[in-house]
């Protein structure tokens, strides 16, 4: 097993069909990968089952018992053992996921615990105990942390040997060198009146090679100006194809 990740929730059936289908269905059953998902009620110290109550302090909502989830996370670990197991918190208030992380994420680690909280967050002191980071999934807020762990679960799982057939399907994609993908097209070569940029019909690699790294940074520049502001265009094959491409670097 290259990767295993455990789910702590309260909802596990939400996540089991998305990360059971597909290309992590698949490298599930070839024993690349393992997603595990675990119910933290079953964990309660209590017969009602109960996970959560009143902040102290007063507001809205309830927060999770630190109890609980201390309970799920220990049997995870004492399944496991220790060893290279990192503990993420799925938290809007979090450090903003991008790829460099999930690169992280699956090369440095063998086992990833994820903790998904609900209802006005959980007790901090779980958090400061037990938590490696904090990951969200940008500026706004969900209901739940299962649909961030399903994201994360997804980009980091996809970058092990293995999962995917070829390195190339994710090095020549978005973000991978800090640039955004370039279009790609497949058949019928005319579609509703819109056609294949002749290049990619050329059968000459080279040029087809230059073409899309044009339109990547095209892309970029257009979509992504705080991106393109951290490329490196400096070596001979960038300065060449911004030069043909009439791409400035301002």
């Amino acid at each position: 097993m290259k990767l295993w990740i455990d789910i702590m929730t309260l909802f596990p059936d939400t996540l089991g069909d998305v990360l059971s289908e597909s290309i992590l269905g698949r490298a599930q059953e070839r024993g690349i990968i393992r997603v595990e998902c675990h119910q933290i009620r079953d964990y309660t110290a209590n017969k009602q089952k109960q996970v959560d109550d009143y902040p102290y302090g007063g507001g809205h909502g309830c927060v999770m018992y630190a109890d609980s989830l201390y309970r799920c996370w220990t049997h995870i670990c004492e399944s496991h053992g220790r060893e290279r197991i990192h503990t993420i918190f799925m938290s809007p208030g979090g450090k903003p996921f991008v790829q460099a992380d999930a690169k992280r994420l699956s090369a440095d680690y063998d086992r990833l615990i994820l903790v998904c909280g609900h209802y006005e967050g959980i007790d901090q002191r779980f958090i400061d105990a037990y938590v490696d980071e904090e990951i969200s999934l940008g500026d706004f807020v969900l209901t739940g942390g299962e649909i961030a762990a399903m994201a994360v679960t997804d980009a980091v799982c996809r970058l092990v040997p293995g999962v995917l057939s070829d390195p190339e399907c994710f090095t020549d994609e978005s973000f991978w060198d800090g640039a955004l993908e370039y279009p790609q097209y497949t058949r019928p070569e005319q579609w509703h009146e819109r056609t294949v940029p002749p290049i990619l019909l050329s059968g000459n690699h080279e040029k087809v090679r230059q073409w899309r790294r044009a339109q990547s940074l095209i892309r970029t520049k257009e979509r992504r100006p705080d991106l393109f502001a951290k490329l490196d265009l400096s070596s001979k094959d960038d300065q060449k194809i911004c030069k043909e491409y009439e791409i400035t670097c301002e």
